[in-house]
């Protein structure tokens, strides 16, 4: 049967209902506003870092893992399928996965806990948000404003967690953190497909790396049917191409049970538009209770069987090493950093004292790729380079 896709439910997001952009634009001529948003995200310098930023292993271990710039391509694609089988805005859900990580730091998650830690007492860091401000304030592109000036909602899409006294700071765009609902569908999905698209592409690269095994694979709830289902189409197969075909079904599986169940949640709610979508208590996009277990279980594994492994507590411990020492010299000594962040952590700490001064210096470290953070860190503490 030929697939066809789903009509676009009436409580999708389209840009006859869109909140629109904090200054206003005459509508773009070809494309869609959520298209417009999609092509700035693209054209960005945060997108174009991601090449070079850390998903688990560090860039330069290896040419074929996954960094977060393929990372995000990998949520965008399987984001843009479930959306048109459900009747989502495919614009909208492409624009929110490809700005939804431009905020990390460098090194992952090990860079992002280490700058939350320097950022204590500071007002805090989180990557999310750090996305949300850089296309807010931080890409300086255009002459009639500072961002990338997005719609409400791509940027609503990008804050996915968030204190109330963050939400109050933040305002309308985190006004779900204070007042109760949910943000759009198209939102929510894309938080659902950026946790499949992370399980699954680090199951593959904790393989190919070695760091996991077939053998401890087996023993996860999630993995163990489709492991057996290879071998017995094509037994005999190579390792590699093993590997290869339980991750596509593992994949594929994972986005079948999330499009059906958020079908039945959908079509249970009946929401009529987008702000009866923004007032449901729970969430409309998600997986049946029996692969949200599964799923919970295989990111167990994974955080006990290769976030924890050696070889990557080393990377983790080295980076993060990397993060504070940066932090704290450029704290301690502003004048270290380069004139543009100069100027901003001046003009921060003007405005807000040295709140605002660790403010810049998180905005720069944040900025950084894994190999620029390596070696602005040499250029700092190693005596043996002097320039």
């Amino acid at each position: 049967m030929t697939f066809q896709p789903a009509p676009r439910l009436p409580c999708a997001a389209a840009d006859a209902t869109t909140r629109g952009r904090r200054y206003p634009e005459p509508a773009p001529l070809h494309r869609s506003e959520y298209q417009r948003d999609r092509d700035r995200i693209i054209h960005s310098t945060a997108f174009r870092r991601l090449e070079y930023k850390t998903q688990v292993f560090v860039n330069h271990e290896g040419d074929l893992y996954r960094t977060r710039l393929t990372h995000t391509l990998e949520v965008a694609q399987i984001a843009r399928t479930a959306a048109q089988s459900l009747g989502l805005n495919i614009d909208l859900v492409e624009a929110i996965a490809l700005a939804h990580d431009v905020g990390h730091t460098p090194f992952g998650h090990a860079g992002q806990d280490a700058l939350a830690e320097c950022m204590e007492g500071f007002g805090g860091f989180e990557h999310n948000i750090q996305s949300l401000r850089l296309v807010d304030k931080l890409e300086e592109r255009y002459a009639e404003f500072d961002g990338l000036n997005l719609t409400f909602e791509t940027r609503e899409g990008l804050v996915k967690r968030c204190t109330r006294q963050e939400a109050e700071r933040l305002g309308d765009v985190a006004e779900r953190f204070v007042n109760g609902g949910r943000p759009t569908l198209e939102a929510q999905l894309v938080n659902a497909c950026d946790g499949i698209a992370y399980n699954s592409h680090d199951v593959d690269d904790g393989l190919r790396s070695g760091l996991l095994t077939v053998e401890a694979c087996r023993e996860t709830e999630l993995l163990v049917p489709l492991f057996d289902e290879v071998a017995e189409a094509h037994p005999g197969l190579e390792e590699r191409r093993v590997i290869y075909e339980v991750v596509r079904r593992m994949i594929n599986v994972q986005v079948c049970d999330l499009i059906d169940e958020s079908r039945r949640r959908i079509e249970a709610a009946a929401p009529a538009g987008v702000d009866e979508v923004r007032a449901t208590a729970v969430d409309l996009i998600g997986f049946s209770p029996e692969m949200a277990r599964r799923h919970q279980a295989l990111k167990d594994f994974l955080f006990g069987a290769l976030y924890r492994h050696y070889r990557v507590l080393r990377m983790v411990r080295k980076s993060q090493r990397v993060v504070r020492e940066l932090f704290a010299a450029f704290m301690d000594e502003p004048e270290l950093l380069p004139d543009t962040a100069l100027r901003a952590a001046t003009r921060l700490e003007r405005r807000n004292g040295l709140p605002g001064r660790a403010r810049a210096v998180a905005d720069y470290i944040a900025g950084m790729t894994d190999r620029f953070a390596i070696a602005e860190y040499d250029r700092l503490v190693d005596p043996k380079q002097l320039t």
